[in-house]
């Protein structure tokens, strides 16, 4: 859940389930994410984006399907994350732009 007030935004999230490090890992990517929006450096814009990807990666890999529900030592982490690289390319092939605004 969002919610916003004049220039801030609110993000709520149940962690109920979540580790204390997958805690951290999520508000880091936010940060992340908060800086790669408003940097206004080429390097930083590069350097932030990379980490942001591999913040993603690392929480995918965390995640509890990948380790709790692993069946047959099907790696679900790793092929989650080819998945989303494959269609992240196709996006970027077709120079696709998803939009997620209501």
């Amino acid at each position: 859940m969002v919610f916003g007030r004049r220039n801030k935004i609110y993000i709520e999230v149940d962690a109920t389930e979540l580790t204390d490090a997958q805690v951290r890992l999520l508000k880091s990517v936010n940060a992340m994410m908060e800086h790669v929006l408003t940097t206004d450096e080429e390097s930083e814009f590069f350097e932030a984006s990379a980490e942001a990807m591999r913040m993603c990666a690392s929480l995918i890999k965390q995640a509890h399907f990948a380790h709790d529900l692993e069946i047959d030592g099907i790696p679900y982490a790793e092929q989650a994350l080819e998945y989303s690289m494959d269609i992240l390319n196709e996006h970027m092939i077709n120079s696709k732009v998803v939009q997620y605004d209501n």
